[in-house]
């Protein structure tokens, strides 16, 4: 074989092995939009059968689906008649923040693309799939022989909207009208702002007095096919959820169906303000202003790649005389500044944590981070300074626990002697209570090691909860972390492991490695104070590293690369405090302290004692029937 016919040959492999990579790709792409398209059918499909089986309490359109045009006409009259029989015109209206998609077919919204953030695919943030939103009022009207049933969504509204509308300084007011006879009709008004995600929407029935039927509520069926947008779905899917809020309670109080990998359903008949389809980092969220009557809601998987949660509500709505409703939507981030200016408790959308988790976040950690976004463009030198923050902070309370323990290692010795002066069992209280005595003469606190630690314990879990749930971070890169908001993958696994996944996460590697190192400083620091910290060995130096190991490799880059900066910095103060401190000198003022006349016992240590001296009491009568 000569060189000219090797090279004819490599080169026909390389397009044959192109061309056969390209129709894989495109058949997988194929495959992905067939199955969305599927299940979107079904949804539309599901809707309608509801739709049908509960038309049975009154006539509403689908009872004369096989009459003639003209005896439909008669039984819904000219105008309902004329509605149902009109074709779906979609019309697009954009501000400076979204571009949002209307439907003449229910008046409704059927898609918002948020202009500023994109999917882990590249493409701009939907915040529903395409065909599948559902929003359908329904109400009862008189007629001469019949009550008939009316749903907007299956009749088509007028509008002078044009195809293509960009909001301007004012923004925009779009009207679209049910016509219902030659004077009556349904009203929705929407009004659209030039930069802000929440848009105003208003349901009027105009000179309807005399066809309404009597009715106590009218019934509203939203729902949503949430797309998947971020890159790990196990992690997304954590964080989405159906939320919901009462009125007149504080703004922390906010209730939610929870997690499901397949769905749940509640039904609630309190009155509500707001109901929200909630995402990790975009929500969905209908207002009212006067509160909803009650509501049954539910999510449930979507089960279709590329899709996360199929949602469901059926709100009713009081039936008031004037016949005028206002409410609003927010289809938009879920930023906790943001969401807080409304001042409708949105920003409880952000699961910042309970109590003080919740407190630290709110109070220390967003208002240094947004101080700090101010002057800084790279997210990753943020956390890097917030770190160095937080850990000035609580710097003494680390040094205070450094000294306890340091303490507690040098009394070791003597601690020793009373162990061995009353090895016996019964013993126990006499043996505490000379340990306790030595560590008073002493002027060491037992608990003075752990108490700095469980106040530092806050600002961990308050982080733990900040950083998988901050928008500012998502898309931002730092180093090889491409999104500081999911995972930083640097190899994918050809296979996946139980509880760890596909794929290998540097930072979380990183982190493992110095929560390692720090463990075993801090265990040599005190191993020697007491035999049960000996015994802690194996869970303290190997077990929990791989636990967190497998834990947070699926977790957000920035959080673990945090843990990684922190431990990193608690390394290098355990070495600085190491030698900032003289053991020696501190042993002698130990020793002078002992030698100080005893201060006089509190009313606590006096009861203390007390109650210690009749429980050994009473555990030497136990110990004499029993002989």
């Amino acid at each position: 074989m000569n060189k000219n016919t090797l090279t004819g040959l490599i080169v026909m492999g390389a397009i044959l092995f192109g061309f056969t990579w390209y129709q894989s790709k495109q058949s997988e792409k194929a495959h992905r939009e067939q199955a969305v398209a599927d299940s979107i059918a079904k949804v539309n499909d599901d809707y309608r059968m509801q739709t049908e089986a509960t038309a049975g309490d009154s006539t509403d359109i689908s009872g004369v689906g096989s009459r003639s045009d003209a005896k439909r006409a008669e039984f819904l009259g000219q105008e309902l008649y004329e509605a149902s029989q009109g074709a779906e015109v979609r019309y697009t209206v954009e501000n400076d923040v979204a571009i949002f998609t209307f439907s003449n077919k229910g008046g409704r919204l059927v898609g918002v693309t948020l202009k500023n953030y994109d999917t882990f695919r590249g493409e701009k943030v939907k915040l529903m799939a395409d065909s599948a939103a559902v929003f359908d009022l329904s109400f009862f009207i008189q007629q001469p022989v019949n009550t008939l049933q009316i749903r907007t969504g299956d009749y088509c509204f007028t509008t002078d909207l044009e195809k293509s509308v960009v909001v301007g300084e004012e923004g925009r007011r779009i009207v679209m009208r049910l016509p219902v006879d030659s004077t009556a009709c349904v009203e929705y008004v929407y009004t659209i702002p030039k930069d802000n995600y929440m848009i105003g929407f208003e349901v009027n029935f105009v000179d309807m007095n005399r066809i309404l039927s009597n009715q106590s509520d009218f019934e509203i069926a939203w729902e949503n096919l949430s797309p998947q947008n971020e890159h790990g779905f196990d992690n997304e899917n954590n964080y989405t959820t159906l939320a919901y809020k009462y009125p007149g309670t504080k703004d922390n109080d906010m209730e939610d169906l929870g997690i499901s990998k397949e769905g749940k359903e509640r039904k609630e008949v309190s009155r509500i303000k707001w109901i929200a389809y909630k995402q990790q980092f975009f929500s969905s969220v209908f207002i009212a202003e006067e509160d909803f009557q009650n509501a049954t809601m539910s999510h449930t998987a979507a089960h279709v790649e590329g899709l996360m949660k199929h949602y469901r509500s059926k709100i009713a709505v009081t039936f008031k005389p004037e016949q005028h409703y206002a409410f609003r939507f927010y289809y938009g981030p879920n930023h906790y500044t943001t969401l807080k200016k409304y001042d409708l408790g949105l920003q409880k959308m952000v699961p910042l944590g309970w109590g003080i988790f919740g407190w630290v976040n709110r109070f220390l950690v967003i208002p240094v981070f947004n101080f700090l976004g101010k002057f800084i463009s790279s997210f990753g030198l943020i956390i890097l300074l917030l770190t160095i923050f937080i850990k000035i902070i609580i710097a003494p309370l680390t040094y205070k626990s450094y000294l306890s323990s340091a303490k507690m290692r040098l009394l070791k010795p003597e601690i020793d002697l009373i162990s061995a002066k009353f090895p016996k069992q019964e013993d126990a209280m006499k043996k505490q209570q000379a340990t306790m005595a030595l560590y008073k003469s002493a002027g060491v606190s037992p608990l003075g090691g752990c108490l700095p630690l469980l106040i530092q314990m806050p600002v961990l879990i308050a982080l733990f909860r900040f950083f998988p749930t901050a928008i500012d971070l998502r898309g931002e890169g730092f180093l090889w972390a491409t999104d500081l908001s999911s995972y930083d993958s640097i190899l994918t696994l050809p296979f996946k492991i139980p509880f760890y996944g596909d794929h290998i996460s540097l930072f979380t590697l990183l982190m493992t490695v110095t929560v390692f190192i720090s463990s075993k400083l801090n265990y040599n620091q005190t191993a020697s104070a007491g035999p049960q910290m000996a015994g802690m060995k194996f869970m303290t130096l190997y077990l929990m590293p791989v636990m967190l190991l497998v834990w947070f490799n699926n977790y957000a880059s920035g959080l673990t690369y945090y843990y990684f900066v922190s431990n990193l910095i608690s390394i290098g103060q355990t070495y600085a405090f190491r030698y900032a401190v003289d053991e020696n000198k501190l042993h002698r003022q130990m020793q002078d302290n002992a030698k100080k006349p005893p201060k006089p016992k509190s009313k606590f240590q006096q009861r203390y004692e007390a109650a210690a001296k009749a429980q050994q009491q009473a555990q030497q009568q136990q110990a004499k029937k029993r002989k």
